[in-house]
């Protein structure tokens, strides 16, 4: 796995260690992809010393994960009702806000 980067003003594309965070302009890499990249003509390459093995996960990163799914797990909708004959009730309308291309849904007062 590597992280590609670019530097436009220099024509130079920068591929080195997977990165820590997420940046707008940065694309991860599996290793095939890594290997067999190429750029534009008159671009320059800049690889970077790669780690050979991967780091291990750390404790910031089971955090994060475990909190990821605590959250996830909390926000779940719950199964809709079922009417006596079988059918399942629509859910009812929420107001929710919106960030980016994600909408937040609120369960009902």
């Amino acid at each position: 796995m590597a992280t590609l980067t670019y530097v436009y003003a220099e024509s130079t594309a920068v591929l080195g260690p997977l990165a820590t965070y997420a940046e707008p302009h940065a694309y991860d890499l599996c290793s095939q992809h890594a290997e067999s990249l190429t750029v534009p003509r008159g671009w320059e390459v800049l690889r970077l010393a790669m780690p050979a093995t991967p780091p291990e996960p750390g404790p910031d990163d089971l955090l994060a994960l475990a909190n990821a799914v605590r959250e996830a797990a909390s926000a779940a909708p719950e199964t809709p009702a079922r009417h006596s004959h079988g059918q399942m009730e629509p859910p009812a309308a929420v107001e929710g806000t919106r960030r980016g291309h994600l909408r937040i849904l609120r369960e009902p007062s």
